[in-house]
């Protein structure tokens, strides 16, 4: 199953982080957000405490 692992403001910020992260080696989609022009970034279950260390060192 797929988890919402961060809600970026705009697609070039939601892709620049799919690009960090996949290039650590995890899997990630981007979809466009049901409320307004955000962009979900998702990641699955299984890998959510590792991507959420990667994701933190990516957003300092």
């Amino acid at each position: 199953m797929w988890t919402i692992i961060y809600i970026a403001p705009s697609v070039k910020i939601a892709e620049r982080i799919q690009d960090r992260l996949s290039d650590e080696g995890f899997l990630v989609k981007v979809r466009p957000s049901q409320h307004g022009k955000q962009f979900e970034i998702l990641v699955p279950e299984g890998e959510l405490e590792e991507v959420k260390e990667a994701l933190s060192s990516i957003l300092q």
